[in-house]
């Protein structure tokens, strides 16, 4: 049985499977999914668990090149954009390497999601609290 790191399978299968710029969908709940992406529904019951310790869990594996957020989210959602900058800044900090943010509008933000390798419901209920993490590679 796996000690640390990830421990839901299809979580832990899909960052394992990443390459260099392949993205990964973090989303709340209502978040609509494309086709293709792999579907990973961590979602217990709304709020559990957020978002937040999602894109926690994921950062400490996943080398993380950039991350893509929707423009509304600070506005919005300002709590989790607060929370998701600081955990950004967290995980660039332990990676030796910076994450770079960028910002679209959320209609642009649900078609990028239809190409990334897979997408992460959580049991978050707040407004755009969404995030396409692109990995990095680590040498």
């Amino acid at each position: 049985m796996k000690k640390t790191g990830l421990l839901n399978a299809p979580l832990s299968h899909a960052v394992s499977r990443m390459g260099h710029t392949d993205g990964l969908v973090v989303c709340d709940s209502g978040l609509p999914f494309p086709p293709d992406p792999t579907r990973i529904d961590v979602a217990v019951v709304p709020g559990i668990p957020s978002f937040l310790q999602v894109v926690d869990a994921v950062g400490r594996e996943l080398q993380v090149e950039r991350a893509v957020i929707a423009t509304e989210l600070p506005e919005r959602n300002p709590a989790v954009f607060d929370g998701l900058t600081t955990l950004l800044e967290k995980i660039g900090q332990a990676q030796g390497a910076p994450v770079a943010v960028e910002r679209v509008p959320h209609e642009e933000f649900k078609r990028l999601t239809a190409s990334t390798k897979a997408i992460v419901r959580t049991g978050e209920c707040t407004p755009f609290a969404n995030v396409i993490l692109y990995s990095g590679v680590i040498f």
